[in-house]
């Protein structure tokens, strides 16, 4: 049978539809592979990442604990997580069951474990212990209502903290895009003086700092989480910082891309102002259980933390001579410090106009020669009068034992119990005090008619330190000293003394000589 020219053509043509057909079958094939070795390896689902480990899925575990129970979108956030790492173990903290109840998708709660603080009769200690559900090698801190949208930024993340593994970097924190100004995140400095109660930030000039403000995510080793005194604390990640700034260990902004945005919660403005309430209550919290009294801002205002006319002191009764807080190794809460400061120049000044002749005495005329103000660890400032001046002021003339009166400015004045001085509180409830301790000259030597047995330096002394006196710096103001006050202080406390600061009771409490 003989093959016409036509149907050679057509046999041709379908050859070449063929072989156009099996090209493109194939080369779609390649692009799917691509395609899906491209997502696998994003994902983190490869078994090798990095030479033999796992993918940062299974090395990562996402923590959800900074959320509000009454307006949240912790759902929405795990959602949002999981549809980017679908096998990435989700952990929610939370203080107690929240309520109402977290309303998680049915098809991911198997990835989800809620852990709840407070210890209940309904559950095991174990069960209470987040560390127990927490396996792998990296905690990935997110805020709620973070939203996720590129599954390469985890393993960007993760390769930025390997990358200062040699360092003190230890945090790498990512910024999130968000709309207000006011959630974007920024690299601060911190200091944190625990001996001096207080906590000062400032901005950073790089991406390398100590703490992080704003919205933002947190990656971190799972073993220096836990290392932390108090990883779990309320507010994040406020405690986070202060606690890795003690260690010394520094964080790094890293810029998102946008492959992070932020959902911003809280747009009724009572929720608002509830979430606002809310973290107050709970910073005011986190800083009294961290001794935390003084926060100064980047702005360099102050926020106060501590004591007020309002409250008590920082601090209880004193015994040996020593508060409390000096074992601790801690010095005078600033906001005590504050008011002792104000105090005492209120006396000054009223003893000044009222004509009473006074002066620095103890450890106060201590810390004016020293450095011009209180000794950094005393809890009250001690002066000395002619006892012949006391008629001079009203506020001393008329005090009884036992009947404090309270001036309009509210210090409250006082005859003290033990013994023939006055007492000078903040107020009626903080009790920082100046203590006035009237002398009278009998042949030459200034006397008084009670002494501190507990203190070294309460001791008779020549009127001649007196006539006449001299001026020096003290809190901000020129106050009348004995003449040649360093001899003085020799003479009450022992040469040296100048230079050489102990504790009042150095038997019980020795002061470090890096101090």
């Amino acid at each position: 049978m003989r093959i016409t020219r036509c149907q050679w053509l057509l046999i041709f043509a379908i050859c070449v539809n063929l072989i156009g057909l099996c090209y493109v079958a194939w080369t779609q094939q390649r692009l799917d592979d691509d395609d899906e070795d491209t997502e696998t390896e994003a994902y983190g689902d490869r078994q090798q990442f990095e030479g033999n480990e796992l993918g940062p899925q299974q090395q990562t575990t996402v923590i959800l604990r900074e959320f509000e129970y009454f307006d949240n979108g912790v759902p929405e956030t795990i959602t949002s997580v999981h549809n980017i790492f679908p096998d990435l173990p989700v952990v929610v903290i939370a203080d107690k069951n929240p309520y109402p109840p977290l309303e998680i998708p049915k098809n991911i709660v198997n990835k989800v474990t809620v852990v709840i603080l407070k210890a209940s009769l309904s559950q095991t200690y174990a069960e209470s212990k987040p560390e127990n559900y927490i396996h792998t090698e990296y905690l990935l801190l997110l805020p709620d209502g973070i939203r996720l949208h590129s599954p390469t930024i985890l393993e960007s993340m993760i390769i930025q903290l390997k990358s200062f593994r040699e360092s003190n970097v230890r945090v790498v924190a990512l910024k999130v895009d968000t709309v207000d100004e006011t959630d974007q995140a920024e690299c601060l400095s911190l200091n944190v003086d625990l001996r001096g109660w207080t906590l000062t930030y400032s901005k950073s000039q790089t991406n390398i700092c100590d703490a992080v403000t704003g919205v933002h995510g947190i990656l971190i080793h799972r073993d220096d989480f836990m290392s932390l005194s108090q990883p779990y604390v309320r507010p994040l990640p406020d405690s986070l910082y202060i606690q890795t700034t003690l260690r010394k260990w520094k964080v790094m902004l890293m810029i998102s891309s946008q492959s992070v945005s932020y959902s911003r919660l809280y747009i009724n403005p009572h929720n608002r102002w509830k979430y606002t309430n809310n973290y107050h209550v709970k910073l005011t919290e986190l800083y009294n259980n961290f001794g935390i009294k003084q926060v100064i801002q980047p702005s360099g205002l102050t926020d106060w933390y501590g004591c007020s006319k309002e409250s008590a002191r920082c601090f209880g009764t004193i015994v040996d001579d020593m508060p409390e807080y000096l074992y601790e190794q801690k010095w005078t809460p600033p906001c005590c410090m504050k008011h002792l400061k104000f105090t005492a120049l209120y006396v000054f000044k009223l003893l000044e106009s009222a004509g009473v002749r006074y002066w620095l005495e103890g450890g106060s005329l201590l810390g004016a020669a020293r450095h011009g103000d209180i000794i950094p660890w005393d809890y009250d400032v001690d002066i000395g009068i002619y006892k012949d001046d006391i008629v001079l002021c009203d506020q001393l003339k008329d005090l009884v034992e036992g009947y404090p009166v309270e001036d309009s400015s509210g210090y409250v004045w006082e005859k003290a119990r033990e013994g023939e001085f006055f007492r000078v509180q903040y107020s009626a409830s903080n009790h920082m005090h100046v203590d006035i301790f009237p002398f009278y000259e009998k042949d030459g030597i200034m006397t008084k008619d009670t002494w501190m047995k507990s203190h070294r330096q309460d001791t008779e002394f020549p009127e001649e330190y007196l006539l006449p006196m001299e001026r020096i710096q003290f809190i901000g103001m020129q106050v009348p000293v004995p003449n040649n006050h360093r001899q003085f202080l020799e003479y009450k406390f022992g040469e040296g003394v100048i230079e050489n600061p102990q504790y009042p009771n150095p038997d019980k409490v020795k002061m470090s000589k890096s101090l």
